[in-house]
């Protein structure tokens, strides 16, 4: 019996994410985990000044747990975390150029340790399809 195609789609990068967080934590010299390495990632594409509750939601984690991991991050001085100047009751987290620095070195890192694996592969080809799966997990996650 053939899986259905949504679920054959999301095994595959399940698989992917597995061994490609294994190569890219440990390739990582300093120790970086690839959940802080996502979270400068984030804060990275979408911007500084995020709510540390904003940014757990977009994990899909609890909020202690993002709590812990921005804590480790900011011990690092790869994030900032500041109190909102509207709201005082809220804080907001920003990059700092260090962490800015360390998600380039990261990224660089990465490019190097996965380009030959990948060589002769139309990466690129596959971009828009899984940028429309991911919109569209997005979309029912926020809907939820």
């Amino acid at each position: 019996m053939k899986d259905p195609a949504i679920f054959a789609v999301l095994n595959e990068i399940g698989i992917i994410e597995q061994l490609a967080r294994n190569r890219f934590e440990r390739a990582q010299a300093d120790g970086l985990r690839l959940p802080h390495f996502s979270v400068l990632n984030h804060l990275a594409r979408l911007g500084d000044g995020r709510t540390p509750g904003a940014i757990a939601r977009a994990f899909q984690v609890p909020k202690t747990a993002m709590t812990n991991t921005l804590q480790r991050l900011e011990e690092r001085g790869l994030i900032r975390v500041a109190p909102d100047e509207k709201d005082g009751r809220s804080k907001r987290v920003f990059l700092t150029e260090a962490g800015r620095a360390r998600r380039a070195a990261a990224v660089a890192q990465a490019n190097a340790d996965l380009a030959p694996i990948v060589q002769g592969m139309k990466l690129p080809a596959l971009l828009p399809g899984l940028g429309a799966l991911r919109a569209a997990l997005d979309r029912a996650r926020d809907e939820d």
